[in-house]
């Protein structure tokens, strides 16, 4: 095999979309961060990546920035549409949640908690 081929195959594609090989980390949490301008270093001790891994990961995106980008994109959107379903599907448990009294026991964590809550409201 040549250099070209093993960087080739050190990205892989799989259900869950274009991953580092031998790893679950895909190209678009990769992407989160180098669309936020983080340098390579951080990203790589982000993720425990080599030097190798996030460079190749580097080098793939940048050479087909076009094709990684536009499924990027899509999985963003379909993260939010899946946050949104969730949101509503869990709208009327959380509320019911919210108004249910504290568990015995709890009463001095939950008044704590209250209080520190009310505080960051009158600091917004």
């Amino acid at each position: 095999m040549t250099a070209a081929s093993n960087k080739q195959s050190a990205i892989i594609r799989t259900e869950r979309g274009l991953t580092i090989a031998g790893t679950r980390i895909t190209l678009y949490d990769i992407m989160d961060h180098v669309t936020a301008q983080y340098p390579p270093k951080f990203i790589r001790g982000l993720f425990e990546l080599t030097g190798e891994q996030i460079n190749t990961a580097l080098a793939y995106i940048e050479a087909n920035r076009a094709e990684v980008e536009a499924e990027y994109h899509q999985v963003l959107k379909e993260a939010e549409e899946l946050q949104q379903y969730y949101a509503e599907q869990n709208r009327e448990r959380i509320a019911r949640i919210a108004v249910q009294p504290p568990k015995p026991g709890t009463e001095a964590a939950w008044e704590k908690l209250q209080a520190i809550r009310a505080k960051r409201q009158l600091k917004a």
